[in-house]
């Protein structure tokens, strides 16, 4: 794990981009951006500023451990969206900008004079991505849309968890991240158009939608076959062997042995060469008709061994195997510290904080972490005084009237 200094030129060098967003979906798409290099100017309420810096807190005693994360690489500066002065202000900063990200509910920018219709006239080059629950468009657009709910209409949480149990959670805010995925694949396919038309466009980034496209071959199981997907717990069903098995020193490991030459080297390492031909596992089909016994019978191998012995049989017999990682296990992992998977990067109140690295990795402009989470307002003057050229005196003005 290394420290992360400025970066050299990223792929997005030299996009601007103005994030109005907040707390997870919209921002999620802003911190993409900003990993490969796009100017990103955050825009947060004077005073309060984005409700993701209070998340986190109640671990360290008063500062955001979410904050350093999906507002890294942003410029933060203050401006009320709510006043006619701040409105002003954030229409010539999108008159400048590339990418304009949102994530309000549909008609709220439209009311402060910042719609789609009035930014693309003054800048038709602006791509604006709007994330929110539902789309822009439909009968149930108005509606207030969060990322649990995205995840229910999508599909992911009635498929998730243990048959036993009521659907689960993640674990994570997936519903967020993937629409932030989802929103910034959109502007990059935007922006690659505008090279060829000129024009910018309107990206319509929906949490439902977004979960939806990840759900697999779900709705046409359903459509042509009148199957519906139910929560298998651990397994993949039908795809054996895939699961968790137990070990002697109480930790799991994750084993993937579902191809037949490989089930048959599992066989070999466990010393039943005789399952691999017997003609309940012998195939792929067979395996799956049996999932249950196949499963029973690697925990009672696995369960004589501790984990790390089981690793390593299963390594040297080229089976894909795994323990299931916490945050510890990966700060102290070799290949983690090789490809730099953890960096740290400067926090203005937590010192030099360890978080993940830029992903995927590109060869000849990599994306990269130079700081983590600036403190509110904190390019305020770098902004509104160096790029829009308010004077000193107009900065103060605003500063005091609560606009800035």
């Amino acid at each position: 794990m290394r420290d992360q200094g400025r970066p050299e030129a990223g792929a997005l060098d030299g996009i601007r981009v103005l994030e109005l967003g907040q707390l997870i979906a919209g921002p999620f798409c802003g911190q993409m951006l900003a990993d490969f290099g796009a100017d990103v100017v955050k825009i947060e309420a004077p005073g309060a500023g984005d409700p993701i810096r209070e998340w986190g807190k109640e671990k360290t005693g008063g500062k955001s451990l979410y904050w350093p994360v999906i507002g890294r690489n942003k410029k933060s500066v203050t401006l009320n969206l709510r006043v006619a002065e701040g409105q002003a202000l954030a229409r010539r900063l999108a008159l400048e900008s590339d990418i304009l990200i949102e994530n309000f509910r549909p008609g709220t920018l439209e009311k402060w004079g910042l719609g789609w219709e009035e930014l693309s006239r003054l800048n038709p080059r602006l791509i604006m991505v709007r994330v929110t629950g539902y789309g822009q468009t439909g009968p149930y657009a108005e509606r207030a849309g969060y990322g649990a709910i995205g995840e229910a209409m999508g599909g992911l949480r009635y498929v998730n968890g243990d048959p036993s149990t009521p659907p689960s959670r993640v674990g994570v805010a997936i519903g967020d991240t993937l629409t932030g995925l989802h929103a910034a694949y959109g502007a990059l396919a935007a922006l690659q158009a505008r090279t060829r038309t000129g024009r910018g466009q309107l990206v319509d980034a929906a949490i439902y939608e977004s979960v939806l496209n990840m759900m697999e071959s779900l709705i046409t199981d359903y459509d042509v076959a009148g199957f519906v997907r139910e929560r298998t717990g651990s397994i993949f069903p039908g795809i054996a062997p895939s699961n968790i098995y137990p070990t002697s020193c109480g930790r799991s490991v994750l084993i993937g042995a579902n191809q037949d030459t490989v089930f048959r080297r599992l066989c070999q390492v466990m010393g039943q060469e005789a399952l691999g031909t017997d003609p309940r596992f012998a195939s792929h089909t067979a395996r799956g008709q049996n999932q249950a016994l196949l499963d029973r019978l690697i925990g009672e191998w696995t369960v004589q061994h501790t984990r790390e012995s089981v690793l390593v049989m299963l390594d040297e017999a080229g089976i894909p195997a795994g323990q299931l990682y916490t945050a510890k296990e990966m700060l102290d992992d070799p290949q983690f510290a090789s490809r730099n998977t953890i960096i740290r990067a400067p926090s203005d109140d937590l010192g030099q904080v360890a978080m993940q690295n830029v992903a995927p990795k590109l060869s000849e402009t990599p994306g990269s972490v130079h700081h983590a989470g600036v403190k509110l307002g904190a390019f305020n003057r770098e902004i509104f005084v160096g790029r829009l050229g308010l004077s000193e005196e107009q900065f103060a003005a605003y500063q005091k009237a609560g606009v800035i």
